[in-house]
C-alpha cells in the first residue's frame, strides 16, 4: 500500500519587506522596461510625476534619469520599501509618502502624470486604483502603467515558477493578475473615462554573470523566498536542475534572459 502524499507547501502571500532583495531581482528588471516605456510616452521634461506604488524607488530613479521632472512624488504602502527608496534617492525634487493606491494621500489635480510600474496587478480593486490616478492628475495629463505579461509567460521568474509547478507545488497569483493583459488594461483605462488610450508590449533582456547568479537573485522575490526555505534540500535541487535545463545555464558562462511587459496609457479629459 502506497503512502499518502505529503502536503505540499504553497507560495507565500506577496509581502514586500526587503528593498535590497527586491532591487536585485525586480527593481533592475523594472528599470529595463522603464526606459523604452518613457520613450513611448514621449512626455516633455519639467513635469510633476506620481510614481504610484514606488516600492524601492527604481522607477523614480528612471524618471530622474530620463525625464528631468520638476518633482516626483513616490507613494507606497510598505515602510520597508520606502526606507530603502529614501536611502537610494536623496534629491530635492523627490518626496516619498506612505499610502494606498486605492486612496492616494494627494489632492485632486496635483500632478501632470501618474504611473504604476509593475503595481496594478497587486491592487485589489484595479479600477479604483486607476480612478485614483485620474483624480490626482490635471486635465489633459497622462495616466499610464506597465505590468508583466503574466498570461504570455513574460514574467522574469517564469522559468522558476514553471519548475516549481512541475514539482507539484502551487503558486499564488497576484490578486488582480487578470489586469495584466493589454485588453484588460485598455478596458480599465476606458472605464476610468480616459481618452487617447493606447497599449504597447515591451520585450527586454538582462544578462547575468552565470546561472547561479540568476538563481541567487530569485531569492529577492516574495513569491519564492519562503517556498525555497520550506523545501527539502533534495526537492530544492530538483527545482534548481529543472530551471538550469530550461534556460540552458551553466556556472561559468553569462546567461541572457528575456521578459515582456504590457503597457497602457491614456489622458484625462
Amino acid at each position: 500500500m502506497s503512502a499518502e502524499p505529503a502536503e505540499l507547501p504553497v507560495l507565500s502571500p506577496f509581502v514586500f519587506d526587503d528593498g535590497a532583495a527586491y532591487e536585485l531581482m525586480m527593481g533592475r528588471w523594472s528599470m529595463l522596461v522603464a526606459q523604452p516605456f518613457l520613450v513611448w510616452l514621449s512626455l516633455p521634461a519639467g513635469l510633476k510625476w506620481l510614481d504610484d506604488g514606488c516600492g524601492d524607488g527604481s522607477f523614480t530613479e528612471s524618471l530622474l534619469l530620463h525625464q528631468r521632472p520638476s518633482m516626483v512624488l513616490g507613494v507606497d504602502p510598505s515602510p520597508a520599501q520606502l526606507s530603502y527608496a529614501r536611502q537610494r534617492i536623496s534629491h530635492a525634487r523627490v518626496r516619498f509618502l506612505q499610502g494606498d493606491a486605492q486612496a492616494l494621500p494627494l489632492p485632486d489635480a496635483s500632478v501632470d502624470a501618474a504611473v504604476m510600474a509593475l503595481v496594478l496587478f497587486f491592487v485589489p480593486d484595479p479600477l479604483q486604483g486607476v480612478r485614483e490616478m485620474v483624480r490626482v492628475v490635471q486635465c489633459g495629463g497622462t495616466v499610464a502603467a506597465y505590468q508583466w505579461d503574466l498570461d504570455g509567460g513574460g514574467l522574469p521568474l517564469q522559468p522558476i515558477l514553471d519548475a516549481v509547478h512541475a514539482e507539484g507545488y502551487q503558486s499564488q497569483a497576484p490578486p488582480s493578475a487578470w489586469s495584466a493583459t493589454m485588453a484588460a488594461s485598455c478596458s480599465l483605462w476606458r472605464s476610468a473615462d480616459m481618452i487617447d488610450v493606447q497599449t504597447r508590449q515591451f520585450g527586454v533582456s538582462r544578462t547575468f554573470d552565470s546561472f547561479d547568479n540568476y538563481w541567487r537573485t530569485a531569492y529577492g522575490s516574495p513569491r519564492l523566498r519562503e517556498l525555497f526555505s520550506s523545501l527539502s534540500p533534495i526537492a530544492l535541487q530538483r527545482v534548481y536542475e529543472r530551471v538550469r535545463l530550461r534556460v540552458g545555464g551553466t556556472s561559468d558562462r553569462p546567461l541572457v534572459l528575456t521578459a515582456r511587459a504590457n503597457a497602457v496609457s491614456g489622458r484625462k479629459r
